[in-house]
């Protein structure tokens, strides 16, 4: 079960109204790599987690703070649209570039939530379930885990940079803090597992033997110029420790030409030229 604490996990108090940059804070609230995902993210994982308790644990342990940080955004946003005057509403649209960059005050926060923060990102588009991974291999999803954390607190390191306001800032910092740890904690339990499972590719279940080993460490060059050439994945052990690195440089194809049998005619496809 959850239960809801009312003081907030950490101060949300703009010094001032800013309705443009609580339309710009929709992004980590409600975009691809915002709090709701994240909090969703996790919580899926951890309810489906066969694994050893541990991992649900701490899946649920980050979820849950994850409902936290919704909480503060959404907080700090709606306070961003408080008592809000008219003049700063419209000061974006004084020049034209900016307006064209800002867009202004987002008029959902005004027309549909009533000065309050939605599950919407920047530009107004819906949070989507599809944002969430949340697959069965823990392996697989920690590292979505660790990739959802970074570009979530590079979001929210932007954002901060481009805050004037103290307040906004103070809290913006606790979240990036909180972006570190678990950046560090999806890595550990990362490690972890690669540790435990001796082997990195994931699933690590799947029979090597089943797979066309020959092709395995191949870096193709399929570009001009080899400048890829000189990057580690393409010379030495993989780091797996299964197999070493080869760079082809003009690869060849394995298969011939594709041809495919004329459609049934009530498919109705152009017929080929020997049927013309």
């Amino acid at each position: 079960m959850f239960y809801h604490i009312k003081e907030l996990q950490y101060e949300s108090k703009p010094s001032c109204p800013d309705p443009v940059y609580a339309k710009k804070l929709q992004e980590v609230l409600g975009g691809q790599y915002g709090e709701i995902t994240v909090m969703m993210q996790y919580l899926m994982q951890g309810f489906n987690c066969r694994a050893d308790p541990k991992y649900r644990d701490l899946l649920l342990d980050i979820g849950t703070e994850e409902i936290a940080h919704v909480e503060m955004l959404a907080t700090l946003i709606a306070r961003l649209l408080d008592n809000a005057p008219v003049d700063q509403q419209e000061r974006a649209a004084e020049d034209p570039a900016i307006e064209a960059i800002l867009g202004g005050m987002n008029p959902q926060h005004a027309i549909v939530s009533g000065l309050g923060a939605m599950a919407i990102d920047s530009a107004g588009y819906p949070w989507n379930a599809k944002y969430t991974i949340a697959s069965g291999n823990l392996l697989a999803d920690f590292r979505a885990n660790l990739n959802a954390e970074s570009q979530g607190r590079l979001q929210v390191v932007r954002l901060y940079e481009i805050a004037d306001d103290p307040g906004v800032k103070d809290t913006l910092s606790f979240l990036i803090a909180r972006d570190t740890a678990h950046q560090n904690q999806w890595k550990a339990a990362i490690h972890e597992l690669e540790t435990r499972e001796k082997d990195i590719v994931v699933p690590t279940t799947f029979p090597r033997e089943l797979e066309k080993q020959a092709v395995s460490y191949d870096l193709y060059n399929l570009s001009r110029g080899d400048a890829s050439s000189k990057g580690r994945w393409a010379q030495g052990p993989a780091p797996d420790g299964r197999g070493y690195f080869q760079y082809i440089q003009s690869p060849q194809p394995y298969g011939p030409q594709p041809h495919l049998i004329p459609a049934p005619i009530y498919i109705h496809d152009t017929l080929p030229m020997s049927k013309m």
